[in-house]
């Protein structure tokens, strides 16, 4: 596929910003090169700087969201742009424009519904202190429980098709809605991929608003809540068998003296044990109900997703045109071969009225056959207009 065709599609670049006026000009320039025909929205995040001011002068339509939390933004992303295709990219100036295509391409030309623009940091700088560590740890930890192949979970550079978007529930408030993103994704077990994109440090007077042990425990303690809400009979299962291995330690010495005296003197350790292997066995029966309704409220989103168009190359108006002339006139072509063929053949045996007859039967039967071919992938409309023209030609 050729970048040309972005023009047939509709990309939105969607920024989400909060307080980025030193970069977000640079940002809405860069991707309006990159992807000339894309609509670039900047979802100002109640910033209190000159934000949504200079993303206007650059071009980019501006949203305000009062909500604040990158969560609330991705929220609103969604449901307020239309297009084909969405490009999100933060608006710190720290990813790669010029990346986008290769993002948009890999996820239309391999049907993927999510690609992740995974970062390569060429500077020491770009990564703050313990933030490749912890997004190491992370991504892991959650590509273990979810059994996922993302390398790069927390990058904010990502390329979603429309029924990814328009499916997404967008539960998460703040930065730990990149792992809600990973996980929608893992659940649903949507195609994706990843591409690598060089990573840079934030234009000077610019500041992070990530906070490394804030936010990295927000994001932690929303794995464990993904955790326990996709996958409840694995969760409440390792509770339950630590209640029940808890409860048979606590009921040993109890056992033990039974069995030795006939004579339970440790009563309030026998009740404590009983009640602790009950809560195990409540823990596993409750992991089981809600696993069937977390199969069925998967079933539920699966159809959702499946209502919604895929994503696909569109051809242009022009080509469309070319492309039905072309078979049209090979068609054609191979009809009045078939049909000279034919009655050269049996006009001896049965006649020049019987003879044409017989001709024009096959050779509206080849160009039929040959326009609804899967091999040229021409559409019912055309096929039709294309096989009953040529048969009447020849």
């Amino acid at each position: 596929m050729h970048r040309e065709q972005f023009t047939t599609i509709r990309i939105a670049v969607i920024i989400p910003c909060f307080n980025e006026e030193v970069a977000i000009e640079e940002v809405v320039r860069s991707f309006k090169e990159a992807l000339p025909t894309a609509e670039i929205y900047v979802f100002d995040n109640a910033s209190t700087d000159r934000t949504a001011e200079m993303a206007l002068a650059a071009g980019a339509e501006v949203i305000h969201v009062g909500l604040k939390g990158k969560g609330n933004v991705v929220r609103r992303m969604f449901a307020d742009t239309e297009a084909d295709v969405y490009l999100m990219v933060d608006g710190d100036a720290t990813y790669d424009a010029r990346a986008a295509p290769k993002l948009i391409e890999k996820l239309l030309n391999e049907g993927l519904d999510m690609v992740v623009g995974c970062r390569t940091d060429k500077s020491k700088d770009a990564y703050r202190k313990g933030h490749r560590f912890g997004n190491r740890l992370l991504t892991n930890t959650v590509m273990r429980i979810f059994n996922g192949q993302f390398t790069d979970m927390l990058s904010g550079y990502r390329a979603f098709s429309r029924r990814y978007a328009k499916s997404f529930p967008a539960l998460a408030a703040g930065f730990e809605t990149e792992t809600e993103l990973t996980v929608h994704a893992l659940e649903l077990r949507m195609p994706y991929g990843e591409v690598s994109t060089n990573y840079g440090e934030r234009p000077v007077g610019s500041s992070s608003k990530l906070s490394t042990y804030r936010d990295g425990f927000r994001i932690l303690r929303s794995i464990v809540k993904l955790y326990m809400s996709e996958r409840p009979f694995a969760f409440f299962g390792i509770i339950g068998s630590a209640l029940i291995l808890l409860s048979a330690l606590c009921a040993t010495p109890v056992v033990l003296e039974y069995i030795e005296t006939g004579l339970v003197p440790r009563l309030p350790l026998a009740v404590l044990s009983t009640g602790i292997m009950l809560s195990g066995l409540l823990s596993f029966v409750c992991g089981f109900v809600l696993d069937t309704v977390t199969r069925g409220r998967h079933e539920g989103k699966r159809l959702i997703y499946l209502s919604i168009p895929a994503t696909r190359w569109k051809m242009g108006a022009d080509e469309k045109v070319a492309r039905e002339l072309f078979f049209f006139i090979f068609a054609g072509t191979i009809g009045f071969l078939v049909d000279t063929g034919v009655l050269y053949l049996v006009k001896a045996q049965c006649g020049l009225y019987w003879g044409r007859a017989i001709s024009f039967l096959c050779a509206a039967s080849v160009t039929w056959i040959l326009n609804r071919s899967r091999t040229f992938q021409v559409d019912t409309r055309a096929s039709r207009y294309c096989a009953s023209t040529s048969a009447i030609c020849c």
